[in-house]
């Protein structure tokens, strides 16, 4: 899969503009749902995003004042009721695995976030690296809502070193909206923009990421996600050998010399 201004998705839009690329969910009229082919297209997208050196960060967002309002009811949650248990898991796996390739891919993600963010939907803005959102953004951990454990493609995990033990578990055994003043002030957003320069804004930080130090990006959120399961001492253990590594880059020599000059560097990722 090559991820360039010529891909075309199926199943949400995609746009590339410079290093940035924009992946767009685009259901509008039922809110963005997901559906099984395109959490499995958006799995593969990341996928291929390890392997995509013209690509530095990439923004997330959803068309029609929604972002993604979860898993499309008549396309996903009706099908399940009738799979066996393999198929179950075969399917929470995959849900599982979109998250996990989010986590893996070196770009960072800005999810630009306006309205309905529920369910799935609160799960990829949660795997994001960067969240910004409208003050009319409503997030939701849901599916104790149907029947179902808070413990969805990696919430458990993530979703308490973003907002705290206590405020997750909240969230996810109470399924309520988390309004948009509270996820700022909980943490979960980095900041409430107005919907209407809301993608500009995120695109923006986006660019700004891409014409940063990207190879050193990359090894950070490496790091974030690695140094989840370690403890202080192989943590800072692995920090030194990561900072080592990067300082053998031309960005690192690059810096240095733009800053002897009294210039602002211009890193090239390498």
């Amino acid at each position: 899969m090559k991820l360039d201004a010529d891909y075309k998705p199926v199943h949400f839009r995609w746009s590339l503009d410079g290093k940035v690329a924009t992946i767009t969910l685009d259901r509008p009229e039922r809110k963005n749902p997901l559906t099984f082919e395109s959490y499995a297209e958006l799995r593969d997208t990341f996928r291929a995003l390890v392997h995509a050196d013209n690509i530095k960060s990439v923004v997330l967002t959803g068309s029609g004042g929604n972002f993604c309002s979860g898993g499309d009811v008549h396309d996903i949650i009706g099908p399940l009721v009738g799979l066996d248990m393999a198929g179950l898991l075969a399917f929470t796996r995959m849900t599982g695995d979109l998250v996990k390739a989010m986590r893996a891919c070196p770009q960072p993600i800005v999810a630009a976030v306006d309205g309905i963010c529920v369910g799935a939907g609160a799960i990829l803005a949660m795997a994001s690296d960067i969240r910004f959102a409208t003050p009319e953004s409503k997030a939701a951990f849901l599916f104790v809502r149907v029947g179902l454990a808070g413990c969805d493609m990696g919430a458990c995990a993530i979703l308490p070193r973003i907002v705290g033990h206590g405020r997750a578990s909240e969230l996810l055994y109470t399924g309520r909206t988390l309004r948009a003043d509270e996820g700022e002030r909980w943490g979960f957003w980095n900041r409430l923009i107005a919907a209407d320069e809301l993608l500009r804004e995120a695109s923006e930080f986006a660019r700004s990421l891409a014409d940063g130090p990207t190879f050193a990006h990359a090894m950070t959120k490496t790091m974030l996600h690695q140094e989840w399961d370690m403890g202080i001492d192989a943590a800072i253990e692995a920090e030194a050998q990561a900072q080592a590594i990067c300082m053998q880059t031309q960005d690192f020599r690059r810096a240095y010399e733009a800053f002897v000059a009294k210039a602002k560097p211009i890193f090239e990722g390498n």
